[in-house]
């Protein structure tokens, strides 16, 4: 006999709520074990049609919900298992394709909390002390990428798609003809903030390999005339690769443009002393995207949006009488909805906080040292190993690399038998020079030797794939 629907429908909240809680959690966490266990591996085994093949068996010809509920316990119990059964794991080294981090324990355990307690970002009277703590941590950031900026500010975004439109929203405002310019490295989201924004397509700067040129930007803002905004990176995507910010910082204030950087991958390499030097000149930036669900190990999602003049932000204020009416200000209550382009949002920043106050700065720039580690004694494998070939030397934690006399059709059948083998998860990069696997090390624990069975992996399915094709 299932539970009644009372006892389904328990709150998370209120003073028996963490009682409720403290039944059910233990239930999710031993089906996820289940559910591991099960898939054995990085990743499910057998493509997309063996996963839906798994949720097909867990409803059968039913929908996924019916008329009458099957009670909390069960339904925890065989969807978390499904979940993590058909699930990668970023935990595990295998899985490296992405900038898809796996989480602190200490995050995600903060993460129940906020999700049980649920304040609602948007006005200060749904989350009086969860504004007060986001106010700490975006101070922190702001200071941590504006260390000599006399009024700095950073806001919370849903990561560096997010951070990069405000980016373009700060720089529209006092100039609605403003021209996006940025790399030919940069990110996709610069060119669909662009579009979302009402802003012409960006003009495309040409880079040496993954890093823009400051000469070439120079000649392309003389050309253009008119007010833009360059948008630099700090962390490409497809090799990690950080932009020349300093001498680009120049060449912006010499032609009167507005420098967004998109740190997304790169920027919380600020907390590393030894780390810190490649970001020199980041500072010189107008704002600043960063995220934290990627060098900072946060559930998603995780992003940050810092400025250097706090009074950029005020492009974001507007009224709702109900949220944050004139005569609540001026009496002195916070007003949140200025600080988002969302409406309600998650207390996403209590648990960025939790794990700085447990990490702190140097705690976090260790893990993000020991990645940026890991992927150079990768690397060096590669380069040792017989069997595969490496692109270059890794800048931060992305390492490419291909067997040995692939050409492209291979390289991306080897990285699609991992996957539907369930073996590996591993990126693809299309550079100049064709397809290269990528390995994104976000493992703030795993060794080198960790990922020698991936490295082994690729050449056998490459043996394997060659002679398949000869067979044939």
């Amino acid at each position: 006999m299932g539970e009644s629907t009372s006892e389904s429908a328990g709150l998370a909240g209120g003073r028996a709520g963490h009682r409720r809680l403290a039944e059910l959690i233990p239930l999710v966490l031993d089906a996820m074990g289940a559910g591991s266990v099960e898939r054995g591996g990085p990743g499910p085994a057998g493509g997309p049609a063996a996963v839906a093949a798994g949720v097909a068996a867990l409803t059968g010809a039913e929908p996924l919900a019916g008329a009458t509920g099957v009670g909390a316990e069960q339904a925890l119990s065989e969807m978390s298992r499904l979940l993590a059964a058909g699930s990668v794991d970023p935990a595990d080294p295998a899985c490296a394709a992405h900038l898809h981090c796996p989480p602190l324990a200490v995050a995600v355990a903060a993460d129940v909390v906020a999700s049980a307690l649920n304040p609602s970002m948007d006005s200060w009277d749904q989350a009086p002390v969860a504004s007060e703590i986001e106010r700490e941590l975006v101070t922190l950031i702001a200071r941590l990428c504006y260390p000599d900026a006399p009024a700095p500010d950073a806001v919370v975004t849903t990561g560096g798609t997010e951070s990069n439109l405000l980016g373009l929203l700060l720089a529209r405002e006092p100039e609605p003809a403003v021209r996006p310019v940025c790399g030919r490295n940069a990110h996709h989201s610069v060119a669909r903030a662009a579009w979302l924004l009402g802003l012409p397509a960006p003009v495309l700067v040409d880079c040496d390999g993954e890093r823009m040129r400051p000469a070439a930007l120079a000649e392309t803002l003389r050309e253009l005339g008119s007010p833009a905004v360059v948008v630099a990176t700090a962390g490409t995507t497809d090799t990690g690769e950080i932009d020349p910010l300093r001498e680009l910082a120049a060449v912006c204030r010499r032609h009167g443009a507005r420098l967004h950087v998109d740190a997304s991958y790169g920027g919380l390499a600020l907390c590393s002393a030894k780390l810190k030097p490649l970001l020199d000149g980041l500072g010189e930036a107008d704002s600043v995207a960063l995220d934290a669900h990627k060098f900072g190990w946060q559930p998603i999602s995780a992003g940050l949006l810092a400025v250097r003049d706090a009074a950029d932000l005020s492009s974001l204020s507007v009224r709702a009488e109900y949220l944050n009416a004139d005569d609540d200000t001026e009496a002195g209550l916070p007003d949140l909805l200025g600080r988002s382009i969302r409406t309600s949002r998650r207390p996403d920043a209590f648990r960025m906080a939790v794990t700085l106050r447990a990490l702190g700065i140097d705690g976090m720039g260790a893990l993000v040292e020991h990645c940026c580690a890991t992927a150079a004694e990768v690397a060096a494998m590669i380069e040792r190993h017989p069997g595969l070939r490496l692109w270059g030397a890794p800048t931060l934690s992305t390492v490419l690399f291909k067997p040995v006399d692939a050409d492209d059709e291979l390289v991306a059948r080897v990285r699609r038998t991992l996957l539907e083998a369930g073996t590996a998860i591993v990126g693809r990069a299309t550079m100049s020079d064709g397809v290269w696997l990528k390995l994104t090390l976000l493992h703030p624990h795993a060794s080198a030797e960790d990922y020698r069975p991936l490295l082994d992996s690729v050449v056998a399915a490459a043996a394997a794939q060659s002679a398949e094709v000869v067979l044939q």
